[in-house]
């Protein structure tokens, strides 16, 4: 093997944990980070690199004419936005095809770090109260209650939102977000408006559930990585609860 030089092996380093680093935050598995950046590497002439992704942080070195450099990354947020990681696998699949220099590379993947928001917060907003108007009916509600779950679905997700801005810890705004939607049932249903209580919290809640943390929990674990898949799993797990709680706390309440 012909080692690459001491520059070209920082190089290949930072472009490597940079494409790594948006597509962890934004939802993708941690397998297919790892295999993102083993293709880069190769294809900017590294044959020997190792890499080690967890949910909080990315290990990755390169063997090169020095000794192996090696360098630690953590990951402090993270969020959804499944668009980000599939223009990383696009720049990913243009660099293993020889289109793309390092310099280009970098440039581009910045140019995706950088990038704002894909919807704002009041789409989101809107998508969740259709959405839970819909779960509703998906799980056999009737129709008259489905603004009242629109209703409720909406402004619990606005409230998660606010109130993880307010206090960053993510288990504390979904119980209070989830309270809030069983404040909004329970009132929607003696005020007349609704009929099911039961129903317009299912439907309501499902914005806030983990369910893209559960899919890639169970895709890690298949595919063996037992660490990723142990924490993103608890991390789903705890979230389910703060969501049963907030509901619960509510129940006791009234």
């Amino acid at each position: 093997m012909d080692l690459i030089s001491k520059e070209k092996t920082y190089e290949i380093i930072e472009i490597c944990l940079l494409a790594g680093k948006i597509m962890l935050k934004n939802g993708a598995e941690t397998y297919r980070v790892e295999d993102t950046m083993t293709r880069i590497a190769t294809a900017y002439g590294a044959e020997y690199s190792d890499s080690f992704v967890t949910p909080t942080g990315i290990i990755f070195s390169v063997e090169g004419i020095e000794p192996t450099k090696t360098k630690l990354i953590r990951i402090i947020e993270r969020t959804t936005n499944l668009e980000k990681v599939v223009k990383v696998n696009d720049i990913s699949r243009k660099i293993s095809a020889g289109e793309l220099t390092i310099a280009q590379a970098y440039y581009l993947l910045n140019k995706i770090e950088n990038e704002q928001k894909t919807y704002s917060d009041v789409m989101q907003v809107m998508a969740a109260a259709i959405a839970s108007g819909c779960f509703l009916i998906m799980f056999q509600g009737i129709w008259g209650d489905f603004l009242p779950a629109l209703a409720a679905g909406g402004i619990g997700f606005l409230c998660s939102v606010y109130f993880h801005r307010l206090v960053p810890i993510k288990f504390f705004a979904e119980f209070l977000a989830a309270f809030v939607v069983g404040l909004m049932a329970f009132a929607a249903v003696r005020l007349g408006i609704g009929t099911e209580v039961d129903k317009i919290i299912i439907g309501s809640v499902m914005p806030l559930v983990p369910g893209l943390l559960i899919t890639n929990a169970v895709r890690d674990l298949m595919a063996g990585h037992l660490v990723s898949g142990i924490s993103k799993g608890a991390e789903a797990f705890l979230t389910a609860f703060a969501i049963g709680s907030g509901i619960a706390v509510l129940f006791v309440l009234l």
